[in-house]
């Protein structure tokens, strides 16, 4: 019986991006042997993913995709140990296409299969560039689907501590650039864009930002950014009246992302203070935003103490990827849990191990 580490293949397709990866190690060391990710830039035409056309090109991309990371890998399917799929949250006909094939491809080598959450994912990306990342640490996930923070006491222990009561911060983003005229997806755009002034004219409420909450308080860890897109439409078309929009674009798109930027720092460094964590880790799509990841150093500097470390992904493993997926499922395999042959794709789905409502300090 070989002692080598177990290795395992995975499979992501919640969304418009079709990745296989592979992950072996034992408990927190481990080591990303391949990754490949193969985006659909058509939905671009449209300025949002269109499901079908989305669940059409995984289809024809997942058996090569996976080809090609085993080859990165340098290594044969038959060495690999277990195959981790997203089977939630997602796009239902994206994850099926997923599910189905890590189904058939783990019955043929006779090895097993695990469905992964799509978030849970997200929270271990980090650690495969930073060792230190790993529980206990306060978790923010920012993306295009959602954006909820986490106290994570350690792997598979999620408490909920705040969550937006509407747009995500990543769905913001790209509706604000949409009325700014700029590319979707909309994020590192208005980014971009952002960066070409040194401070905005224009300055945007804190939604669900104030010095009077306490700790205890409904709002103390939500936020809401549906308001914040809502003030920026009107700073449009009143810029459009004056026909500024060209002069004051770069000024609006910096004004909405301090706001959104500071709400999300503050609250993330509310949280580490409050349950007592030396580290943050980001996740999701919007913690490549490189504004928002200095934010949260500095708000955690400020609130919590020098000592808090904030640790985020590279845009690469920020993005939907495999390479998470099998970093969860690698935990999931060493806790000797397997998904059976009527494991499905589910649109929404509670991440595992999470637990409402904590008590600070609890």
């Amino acid at each position: 019986m070989s002692d080598a580490p177990p290795r395992v293949l995975g499979i992501e397709s919640s969304c418009d991006e079709t990745s296989a990866a592979i992950v072996s190690g034992r408990c927190d060391d481990t080591r990303l042997e391949s990754l490949v990710i193969l985006s659909q830039d058509i939905h671009r035409i449209f300025g949002g993913v269109v499901p079908e056309i989305a669940s059409r090109a995984h289809l024809t991309a997942i058996a090569p995709v996976v080809r090609e990371a085993v080859a990165e890998a340098d290594c044969l399917l038959s060495d690999v140990d277990a195959i981790a799929v997203t089977n939630a949250p997602g796009l239902v006909g994206a994850l099926l296409v997923g599910v189905a094939f890590a189904k058939s491809l783990g019955a043929s080598l006779g090895i097993p299969v695990l469905g992964v959450h799509h978030l849970e994912g997200h929270l271990f990306a980090t650690a495969l560039e930073h060792p230190a990342a790993v529980p206990p640490f306060t978790a923010l996930l920012v993306s295009g689907g959602h954006t909820m923070l986490l106290d994570v006491a350690a792997w598979g222990e999620y408490r909920l501590l705040g969550a937006t009561r509407d747009d995500a911060a990543g769905e913001a983003f790209d509706k604000v650039a949409k009325l700014l005229g700029l590319p979707y997806p909309g994020g590192r755009h208005v980014e971009a864009l952002a960066r070409q002034v040194d401070g905005s004219r224009i300055r945007f409420s804190r939604p669900m930002l104030h010095g009077g909450q306490q700790l205890g308080d409904a709002a103390y860890f939500d936020m809401s950014f549906s308001g914040l897109k809502t003030a920026v439409l009107h700073a449009v078309r009143d810029a459009e009246s004056r026909h500024a929009l060209d002069e004051e674009r770069a000024h609006l798109a910096r004004g909405f992302q301090d706001a959104l930027v500071e709400t999300l720092a503050t609250k993330t460094a509310r949280a580490a203070l409050a349950f007592g964590r030396e580290r943050i880790v980001l996740g999701g799509g919007v913690a490549s935003n490189t504004a928002l990841v200095a934010a949260v150093g500095e708000r955690a500097r400020h609130l919590a103490g020098a000592h808090v470390e904030v640790h985020a992904p590279s845009p690469r493993l920020a993005s939907d990827n495999a390479a998470m997926i099998a970093r969860a499922g690698l935990f999931r395999l060493e806790r000797g849990e397997r998904s059976g042959p009527s494991l499905n794709a589910f649109a929404t789905q509670p991440l595992p191990g999470l637990v409402a409502a904590p008590s600070a300090n609890a």
